[in-house]
């Protein structure tokens, strides 16, 4: 039976863990929006309290061998993903595999502390503990600056919001965490002239796992500029067609000008006034109706300021324009800045813009309606579209949920996800009259 002290130690080691593995979540998803997580720690350490009453439980059936050692991580692994799950707001598989991620590195953390630990000469157990515990709160430091240096988050989170497939790099990232349990496993068996060599595979798997993640996601970054520069030149063709049509207006009205003033004089010759305040109010509202709109969708789209911003919202009016469907934009003062990442705007402005041309598919009368209103460092967005549909909206933020089909659903979680990270930007959604609104306010400062 186990004494209050070897109790003690187990759940001092276990917890040292749970820091360890909680410093390298803040350092994998960017360290953004620490605050709002923070004041969600205090219920991790029911983890380590659960995995040392459990441990108590399982160590009375010996036949189960090195086996209980990963029984509790298993354990451990769940518990922490349900815990990550709640204080980002994330969905599971996004939470599976931000835990998954950063166990690796601390199961790392903790064969090297340990491999570092076995080369000093023996000491009293109190002491030889002491020495592993700061060992392995000392190599985490480390090792969560230098990531936070390379800004492996800023990748790794890319790379999780921009995965098609987020279970299948889960299930990847789980494997290899497995593995890394493994080898942490071993290096209690290893002669100590082979430590080194053991550790130093752990290091390269671990390198090549995180290399791995980082080319990934700028695979991802690079299309997605590729897809940015390719909207710059749909925006070019835009203003072009636009100005087109202008002049085509222009030249047409401009040849017919002279055959106008004729029939008018001769309704003002005749005295013919109502008459003729009815055809000036009729070509008047023509002119407007065929010209005036191109004109304001130009001038809207100049206060629009931000580049890339402009290049993706007149490629989804290319694609509304293509497809019949009306789109109103309201853009009535000049945007400069919004209060967060340029990129992380312009996907949850795509996410949304998405969202809803799917909706009005099956619409009668489809259009979409964007504002995109600034006022002093406050920057506000509001999209809206008819919705018929009779699903209940508050399944819309379930990953995974769609109108469309099981697995489609994954644009809104994404968009929460990305929203997380910003204490200053506040998402609304509200479906009143048959007219869903989707409104994003963000504040000056992140």
């Amino acid at each position: 039976m186990l004494s209050l002290k070897d109790i003690l130690l187990t759940f001092i080691d276990t917890l040292t863990g749970h820091i360890v593995l909680a410093l390298f979540l803040f350092v994998i998803t960017d360290g953004l929006n620490v605050l709002n997580q923070l004041k969600k720690l205090p219920p991790l350490v029911l983890s380590p309290l659960i995995a040392t009453l459990i441990s108590l439980g399982i160590n009375t059936v010996p036949e189960l061998g090195i086996s209980i050692y990963f029984i509790l991580s298993a354990i451990v692994l769940v518990i922490c993903t349900i815990w990550v799950q709640w204080a980002w707001r994330s969905g599971f598989w996004w939470a599976f595999a931000v835990t998954c991620m950063a166990s690796i590195f601390q199961v790392a953390d903790a064969t090297l502390s340990m491999t570092l630990s076995s080369l000093i000469p023996p000491l009293e157990d109190n002491v030889q503990f002491a020495i592993a515990v700061g060992l392995h709160l000392g190599i985490g430091i480390t090792i969560a600056l230098l990531l936070y240096k390379l800004q492996f988050g800023k990748w790794f989170c890319l790379l999780l919001d921009s995965e098609p497939d987020l279970w299948r790099t889960s299930l990847l990232l789980f494997i290899l965490e497995t593995a890394m349990e493994g080898f942490l496993r071993l290096v209690n068996g290893i002669p100590p002239k082979f430590l080194l060599l053991c550790y130093m595979l752990v290091t390269v798997m671990v390198v090549l796992m995180a290399g791995l993640a980082i080319y990934r996601a700028q695979k991802f970054d690079a299309a997605h500029k590729i897809q940015v520069q390719q909207d710059a030149i749909v925006q070019h063709q835009l203003y072009e067609q636009n100005l087109e049509d202008i002049r085509q207006e222009v030249r047409t009205f401009r040849h017919d000008y002279k055959n106008l003033l004729a029939g008018l004089s001769q309704q003002a010759g005749a005295g013919e006034l109502e008459e003729l305040c009815a055809t000036l109010s009729g070509l008047d509202a023509g002119f407007d109706q065929r010209l005036g709109k191109k004109i304001q969708l130009s001038a809207q789209i100049g206060n629009l300021q931000i580049p890339q911003v402009r290049s993706l919202l007149l490629s989804k009016l290319t694609t509304m324009r293509e497809n019949g469907v009306e789109c109103r934009l309201e853009i009535l003062y000049p945007v400069r800045a919004v209060g967060m990442d340029t990129w992380d705007f312009v996907r949850c402005l795509g996410i949304l813009a998405d969202n809803a041309i799917e909706a009005i598919e099956e619409t009668d009368c489809p259009w979409v309606e964007i504002i995109l209103f600034a006022q002093g460092n406050q920057v506000n967005l509001r999209i809206s579209n008819p919705w018929c549909e009779e699903a209940d909206p508050s399944l819309f933020w379930e990953e995974g949920w769609s109108t469309k089909g099981k697995g489609r659903g994954l644009g809104l979680s994404s968009y929460l996800r990305i929203l997380s990270r910003y204490p200053n930007a506040f998402p609304c959604t509200s479906w009143t009259n048959g007219v869903f609104v989707q409104e994003l306010t963000i504040g000056g400062t992140t």
